[in-house]
């Protein structure tokens, strides 16, 4: 992952604001229907996990500039001003997905699945098709965690940015353990990962839980699309 702080705005930044979403529009949207209220929390009380969820779903539809905190609270079915009572503010609603989103993936990949592996290609295997799946699984809250960086404060953000340090370090330490003992070609280990990572994050844009392949197919297919990356020549740039 990179530190996700590109020059130039953003596209939901960009994007037209699309109307208020009520709890009935939410739920008739298959698109903000995925696994991410699983990831907050569980110390939070009901209604802020609550909050949360709608707050996901508006900033995955509409982007976090454009959503108001009127929105967040409406698409609850609470009163407008009812975030504030949870919540300090907008940006720290941000902050709280965004944490419980990279967080949340970085533990799935560092569970026993992947870190008790020995063989080098197993293993990569397993690593590439876990982080796949877990996006397409919460591609709502995935979505908010890759687009919506700029909305967080420069202390929230340097937050993030350690845990997604983090998780590359999984990624190159596979890619790495590889190229050592020869299972894999030489190859450039961080032009390899990235493009791992954008095999895995960017269905976060498109993936639909309701037209599209299953998190374990979409798995299985990055899976062996990253081991075709470290056994084939490595690219050599001119």
């Amino acid at each position: 992952m990179g530190d996700g702080r590109p020059g130039e705005r953003h596209g939901s930044q960009m994007a037209k604001r699309q109307a208020q979403l009520t709890v009935e529009d939410l739920d008739k949207l298959p698109q903000l229907n995925d696994d991410s209220p699983g990831l907050w929390r569980p110390e939070l009380g009901h209604v802020s996990r609550r909050l949360l969820t709608s707050a996901a779903r508006c900033f995955a539809y509409n982007g976090f500039h454009a959503t108001t905190t009127r929105d967040i609270s409406t698409a609850s079915g609470l009163s407008a001003a009812a975030m504030y009572v949870h919540f300090a503010s907008k940006e720290e609603v941000l902050f709280e997905i965004m944490l419980a989103g990279h967080q949340g993936v970085l533990d799935h990949i560092r569970g026993p699945e992947v870190t008790t592996v020995d063989d080098a290609t197993e293993r990569l295997r397993t690593l590439v098709s876990r982080f796949t799946a877990w996006h397409a699984r919460h591609h709502v809250a995935a979505r908010v965690c890759q687009i919506e960086l700029n909305g967080l404060t420069p202390e929230h953000y340097e937050r993030i940015l350690q845990v997604r340090h983090a998780t590359n370090d999984v990624f190159r330490d596979a890619v790495t353990r590889g190229v050592k003992d020869g299972s894999f070609t030489d190859v450039d280990v961080n032009r390899v990962v990235r493009a791992m990572f954008s095999l895995s994050i960017d269905l976060v844009r498109w993936y639909r839980p309701d037209r599209s392949d299953s998190p374990e197919q979409l798995g299985e297919l990055n899976a062996h699309l990253a081991l075709t990356m470290v056994t084939s020549p490595p690219y050599r740039p001119a």
